[in-house]
C-alpha cells in the first residue's frame, strides 16, 4: 500500500483545513486508516482513527473539531480540521494498519505510512 497525504497549509487559528490520504495498491477495506502528528521535537501522536467496523476515535483534545472520514469508492481518508489552534502545528501523517482496539494510538502497530503533510496554525 502507498500512501499519499495532502492538504496541509499555513491557516490562522480558528481556521480550516481539509487533509486527504490516497491509498494506491490495496484498498482500505478490513484495516484501520489513522492520522498522527508530530510536532517539532516531539513524539509522534495519535490523533483520529477509522476503523473498518466504521467505528471513529479521536485524540480527547481534537475532539469536537476534527472529523475523520473515509471514502471507499475513492480509497481515500480525510481529516477535516476546524477550529485550529496554535498546538495543532505539527506534521499530519497518515497511516493503515490492524492495531487491536486497545492498541490504535501505538504508531509502531501500523505497517503504511503516507509522506506527511504540514500543517501550521498561526496567531
Amino acid at each position: 500500500v502507498q500512501l499519499q497525504a495532502c492538504g496541509g497549509g499555513v491557516v490562522q487559528a480558528g481556521g480550516s483545513l481539509r487533509l486527504s490520504c490516497a491509498a494506491s495498491g490495496r484498498p482500505f477495506s478490513g484495516y484501520t486508516t489513522a492520522w498522527f502528528r508530530q510536532a517539532q521535537g516531539k513524539e509522534r501522536d495519535f490523533v483520529a482513527s477509522f476503523r473498518s467496523t466504521g467505528t471513529r476515535h479521536y485524540t480527547d483534545s481534537v475532539k469536537g473539531r476534527f472529523t475523520i472520514s473515509r471514502d471507499h469508492t475513492k480509497n481515500t481518508v480525510y481529516l477535516h480540521m476546524s477550529d485550529l489552534k496554535l498546538e495543532d502545528t505539527a506534521v499530519y501523517y497518515c497511516a493503515v494498519g490492524r492495531p487491536i482496539l486497545s492498541s490504535m494510538t501505538d504508531p509502531a502497530l501500523y505497517h503504511y505510512w503516507g509522506q506527511g503533510t504540514l500543517v501550521t496554525v498561526s496567531s
